[in-house]
């Protein structure tokens, strides 16, 4: 199906065109095909028409090149937006109108820094804010639904914004418990095996998530929480049988659940919660041919409301600028899959 030329000019007021003559602000996207072009437009252009109207700039698509021009700000903002949808019709073949609702929203708070996309916790870190794009999709989502999935290489800040999420959470009132679960599969040993109570054993799995709330919240406090049951650490094989009302409920490297772990893991949701699982499918470190969870999750899930699936990529990893190219040299390395 051929693109026809699409010229879309903001609505708004004369100045704006002459400035766009005068070559105030400019960028030229160039996508990857027609077939993207056209998931990306939307039917007859309404996508393209949602920005134009949110963001006051004028937008010219021909073929698989977009032409944006306006103030330097929007024109930013719009570059902006069709980086992340890009990224979303990549991860899910389509687009809707929600999905550019959400990345709009989250693009034009952004530049706020005390706007909707804060999250404030207690303790030495006052504020948990969301420094990319994708994070702030992420955070939205978490806002938005009851159960969320979110899928990215290490560095992308899955797990601490969700801990930022369930502290907020907590101190609001909304949840009465936070539950801290991790799969035990990396090192290959059994818990019954490693030395101490179920907190010593599992510590070196939960490692990550306590690094979190110890910033987020006062260490005593944590300490207090923890003794009684406000803050539970809890292996994921010690999940089975129990029903948990009003409670946050993390997941992190869901990747190295297996289905039916996955499967007993979600419907322990009751009354009130909020589940949140995270993961690098990537990085799976289950045998051979045991399919991940979290893998099988997202496909199986992914057209039920209520439910986010959020895909981060390089772009978002905010830790040492190294890490994000050390992400994409291996990303690079990998072997293809044969279709």
């Amino acid at each position: 199906m051929r693109v026809s030329v699409t010229e879309i000019v903001a609505s708004a007021k004369p100045q704006v065109a002459n400035q766009n003559m005068n070559g105030e602000t400019s960028v030229t996207l160039t996508l990857d095909d027609r077939d993207e072009a056209l998931g990306l437009f939307g039917s007859r252009d309404q996508f393209l028409r949602m920005i134009r109207d949110a963001l006051a700039v004028r937008i010219v698509a021909r073929g698989d090149v977009v032409h944006i021009e306006g103030g330097e700000t929007q024109v930013d903002q719009a570059d902006r937006v069709f980086q992340q949808l890009r990224l979303m019709l990549k991860k899910q073949g389509s687009l809707t109108m929600e999905n550019v609702r959400t990345v709009l929203a989250v693009v034009m708070q952004s530049d706020d820094r005390q706007g909707p996309q804060t999250i404030p916790v207690a303790g030495p870190q006052r504020h948990v804010r969301p420094r990319t794009d994708g994070q702030g999709r992420y955070v939205q989502s978490m806002r938005d639904n009851d159960m969320v999935f979110c899928i990215g290489p290490a560095g992308t800040g899955k797990t601490y914004l969700a801990v930022g999420v369930a502290v907020n959470l907590l101190r609001q009132g909304v949840a009465k418990r936070i539950v801290l679960v991790r799969p035990a599969v990396e090192a290959g040993e059994r818990l019954g095996y490693l030395p101490g109570d179920i907190v010593a054993k599992i510590n070196p799995y939960i490692r990550p998530l306590f690094d979190a709330l110890n910033d987020m919240m006062e260490p005593d406090q944590v300490k207090r929480y923890m003794e009684s049951d406000i803050i539970e650490i809890a292996p994921l094989a010690y999940m089975r049988g129990r029903t948990l009302n009003q409670a946050v409920i993390i997941l992190d490297e869901g990747q190295n659940t297996t289905i039916p772990q996955m499967k007993m893991f979600l419907t322990r949701m009751g009354n009130g919660s909020k589940i949140i699982v995270t993961g690098d499918i990537t990085q799976v470190d289950l045998p051979r041919q045991t399919r991940s969870g979290l893998i099988d999750a997202i496909h199986r899930l992914k057209d039920i409301d209520r439910i986010g699936i959020i895909h981060l990529s390089e772009k978002d990893i905010v830790r040492h600028p190294l890490v994000q190219l050390i992400v994409q040299a291996y990303e690079d390395d990998k072997p293809r899959k044969k279709s």
